[in-house]
Order: structure tokens, then sequence, then C-alpha cells
């Protein structure tokens, strides 16, 4: 056994402090207003990060191998919370994926994205020699992918829900299913997109707005146009700590979804460029783990997790520069929401202890 990834933990750690710098600086304002107390949100996910730290640092010392018992376990709690959420759940935001406990909000789907990839971890391992069979290698994980996902757009969350389906789908295609599936099902998923499209007309506004922001500038296009203020004028230094003017009730609650832009507004291309490579030291660090590992269950659940955590961080970053329409998915390890940062901490304790195997 090895010692876990040094380079790892110290930039998920640099990355969270970091973080919780960026909740108080953009949120300030806006919490002052609303709560009459400029740190409300700061010791929100103060609290948060301590608990998400010191799991990590427990799950870190858990041998990886135990989830692969328990995988049917923690899937059958995590599905019983997606049903009770909808039936008791808060609504925030407009979605019922909550369920509050004072000032604070746990939300089930993050937990469900972990606990996916590790049932579908298991499954790939006890399913090796038929994965390339459709009907008993590939059909029931993607029907039980299929239904999660249902859940998760009852609520509806949109993005948390493609992020789950992505990362699932890497992982079966690091699991050997053939390429020809992934074209069929690209083609399916193309078609499903446009069916939510037509059910929820709000989507197509959203993408109208990405294609022209400028047409709705006080609409659906509001935001898009407000991130591309905040980033514009950064250049390479920023306005500095604190300096954001966007957070001044221009950009709708910066400590969220768009945190990236009063970054850059903040600490300029050369902020953006340290928040980069931190975010490619831990992608580059968990893949080189994942590649490292011998143990097919091991290799999956690094894969996997890395896998999830990339496509959120790409999906967030192409949403605040104005590539794709806004998805509300935040930004792994900065933007404020303690379920999501207790799953990203909780995930990365599970690759550290990994690391330690050869």
């Amino acid at each position: 056994m090895k010692k876990m990834n040094i380079p790892l933990f110290i930039s998920v750690i640099t990355l969270s402090l970091f973080g919780l710098l960026m909740i108080y600086s953009s949120s300030y304002v806006w919490s002052l207003y609303k709560f009459s107390d400029p740190f409300k949100y700061l010791k929100n996910q103060s609290l948060f990060l301590i608990i998400g730290i010191v799991l990590m640092y427990i799950v870190s010392k858990i041998n990886y191998k135990k989830y692969y018992k328990y995988s049917n376990k923690i899937f059958i709690i995590c599905f019983i919370l997606m049903i009770l959420v909808l039936i008791i759940g808060s609504k925030r935001n407009g979605s019922k994926s909550w369920f509050g406990i004072g000032s604070f909000g746990i939300q089930p789907s993050e937990f469900m994205k972990l606990s996916m990839i590790i049932f579908t971890s298991k499954y790939l391992c006890k399913n090796k020699k038929e994965i390339n069979n459709v009907k008993k290698g590939v059909l029931p994980i993607l029907i039980m992918t299929l239904i999660i996902f249902a859940l998760i757009m009852l609520q509806p969350d949109f993005g948390t829900g493609i992020i789950l389906v992505i990362g699932i789908m890497g992982l079966l295609f690091v699991g050997g299913v053939n390429i020809k599936f992934f074209l069929k099902i690209g083609i399916l998923g193309i078609g499903g997109i446009i069916g939510l499209i037509i059910a929820a007309p709000y989507r197509l506004k959203r993408i109208l707005s990405f294609l022209n922001p400028w047409s709705d500038p006080l609409g659906s296009g509001f935001q898009i146009i407000q991130s591309l203020y905040a980033i514009g004028p950064g250049g390479l230094l920023g306005y500095g700590l604190g300096g954001s003017r966007q957070k001044h009730f221009y950009l709708p609650e910066p400590q969220t979804d768009f945190i990236f832009s009063i970054i850059s507004e903040e600490f300029g291309f050369l902020g953006v460029l340290i928040v980069s490579l931190l975010f490619c030291t831990i992608i580059f660090e968990s893949i080189k783990i994942a590649l490292n590992c011998n143990d097919l269950f091991g290799k999956y659940l690094s894969f996997g997790i890395v896998f999830m955590l990339s496509f959120q961080t790409i999906l967030n970053l192409s949403v605040v520069i104005g590539l794709i329409p806004v998805t509300g998915v935040t930004l792994p390890f900065l933007s404020y929401g303690g379920s999501s940062l207790l799953i990203t901490l909780l995930s990365m304790g599970i690759i550290l202890n990994i690391s330690k195997y050869k």
C-alpha cells in the first residue's frame, strides 16, 4: 500500500478554500440585502466545507472495495430518497429537489450521482463477458439510468440529469461497450432533448436566448449578458478581490452557477488560469490513479467519478462563457451548495483511497 496522492489532495483543498473565499466575495452584497447578514452564505458553506473535508479524510481511510459489497444498499437508500423528495421535498427556484432543514437544504440527486457510479462499476465487473450483448449486458443498466433520469426530471433538474446520464455513458465506454451503441444512443438522446423542449417551452426560450441573448436582454438572455459583462472587463489581473461590479444586483445570485464570472472579473486572466490549472491537476491525477489501478472495480469507480466531475465542470464553464444554454449546474468545489460540495469531497476521498493501492 502507498501513501495517498498528495498533488490531488492539495489541489482539492486549495480549490475548496478558494471557493469559500469567492462565495463570500460574490455573495456579501446579496446576502446583506436578503438576510441582513453579509456572512450568511459564507457561514453556511463553511460548515459544509468542514464536514466535507472531515468526511473526505475518513473516506480516504476506508477500503474502497467495501462499496462493492454495499453498492446495492447504497443505491436503494438513494432511490428511496429520490422518491421521497418528490412527495415531501421543498421547492426552491421552481424545482422540488431539496429536503429543507432550517436554512440548509440536502439534494438527494447529488447523492444519487455517486450511488449510480458505484452501482454501475460493480455491474460492469460482474457482467464483463456480456457487456457487448445489448439485451443482457447494456440494457439493464441503461433502463436503470433512464428511470433515475426520469425521477430527476420530475423535480425538474435537467442539468443534474444530463450529468448523470453522460457520466454513466462514459463509464460504459470505458467498460468496453461497442462505439456503435453510443451512436445509436446519441440519436435517441437528440430526439429526447427535442421532446423535453416541446414539453417545457421555457427550455426553448433558453436556447433562443443562448443563440442571441440580446434579443431578450431583460428576460431569458439576462444572465448570459451579465455574465459576459463580468468576464469581459477582467483583463489580465481583474479588479481585485471584492472589486466586482456585476455582483451588485446585476448578475442574479452570483455565488452559485455564475461564480466563475466573478472570479474572472476580480482576478482576470491570471485567476482563471490558476483555477483552470487546479482543475486540470485534479482531473489528470484522478485519471492517472484510474489507469494505475489493477483492480477492475477501482478502475471503473475512479473513471466514473472523474468523468462526472469533468463533465459538470465543462458544462458550467460553457454556460458561463455563453457556449451553451443556461442549465443550472454548479461549478464543483467553487459554487455555493452544500450537497454538491459534500458529494464532490466524498468522491475525492474515494479516489484518494484508490490511489493507495497498486
